[in-house]
């Protein structure tokens, strides 16, 4: 096999309390990586506005990793087809990284384990991110809802209800370079005990949620009082989204990863509609427009062509 291309879904972080915990995989968006070897080098061909020096790009990085760990002696050229809107939360970076880290694995033959898979995949994070982690890569390598261990890596995945909806609203901001990085910085350093036990209880209730196929536990759970109080001043509107998501009949709401976007969570019969309706008139209300987009959970990176 000379050339493979691969499919990995746009993915949302954190669903409120998991902060760097959970993650899941949404149809919303995807973007497409192809790698086709060739004799010495890496070298990035995309249409998009991404970097095309492999050192300061999420694919480049991975496929730089994963030589150098499998002491490759071919050269990779990366095509990029970006689909998941960058630095809005959607885990745009991630999609590009798993999407890689699957490809290449499939391309040599490699068979690699999930959570190596998962590793690789974080590894291009740092290019984006400025710091690894594996929530969004994770949900985006594997598909559904993960939950993330570290030391060791160890990715347990849940197969979410099959009723389970989401309705995302990104607004057209101007975001920073290095956005991730800059929403990390916004978040407490200590917290009050009373509030970490606070989160820990609603986490630990979304996940009995999956596991019980319950979008109304789910939904009802994504309360954050750490993370999102901290970032959602970087949000302009945001309180008024949420108010009006939750009176249109949304189970529950959040930033989805580091924003801007906003994420209600609901299921397939609730007016999905007339929520994202809602959400827009949030935004509208300090002048504010947005794209809304009906999705549901994904499954993971997949080979579109070989």
């Amino acid at each position: 096999m000379r050339s493979i291309t691969v499919k990995a879904p746009s993915s949302t972080a954190n669903l409120g309390p998991g902060f760097d915990v959970f993650g899941l995989a949404v149809d919303a968006f995807f973007d497409e990586i192809t790698l086709t070897k060739k004799k010495s080098g890496i070298s990035i061909i995309t249409e998009d506005d991404v970097p095309t020096n492999p050192e300061n790009n999420t694919a480049g990085l991975v496929v730089k990793n994963m030589i150098k760990k499998f002491k490759i002696k071919d050269g990779i050229e990366i095509k990029i087809k970006k689909g998941v809107p960058p630095g809005f939360g959607m885990g745009s970076s991630a999609a590009s990284a798993s999407a890689t880290a699957v490809a290449f694995d499939k391309l040599y033959g490699l068979k690699l384990d999930k959570n190596t898979l998962v590793e690789f995949a974080g590894s291009g994070e740092k290019a984006s991110a400025g710091s690894i982690h594996f929530d969004n890569v994770a949900a985006s390598v594997l598909g559904g809802f993960v939950i993330v261990r570290t030391n060791p890596l160890n990715i347990i995945k849940i197969k979410p209800p099959k009723n389970l909806r989401m309705c995302i609203a990104i607004p057209k901001l101007e975001v920073p370079k290095m956005k991730t990085k800059i929403s990390r910085g916004v978040i407490p350093k200590k917290v009050n005990l009373i509030d970490s036990v606070r989160n820990l209880s609603n986490a630990a209730a979304i996940v009995v949620g999956f596991m019980e196929k319950n979008p109304e536990l789910i939904g009802n759970s994504i309360k954050d009082v750490i993370v999102e109080p901290a970032r959602q001043h970087m949000i302009p509107g945001f309180v008024k989204v949420k108010e009006n998501a939750l009176r249109a009949g949304a189970l529950g709401v959040t930033i989805s990863g580091a924003g801007p976007s906003v994420i209600a969570f609901s299921k397939n019969s609730a007016d999905l509609k007339r929520i994202s309706s809602a959400m827009s008139r949030g935004f509208a209300n300090v002048n504010i427009k947005c794209q809304t987009v009906i999705c549901k959970p994904s499954k993971g990176a997949i080979v579109i062509k070989k």
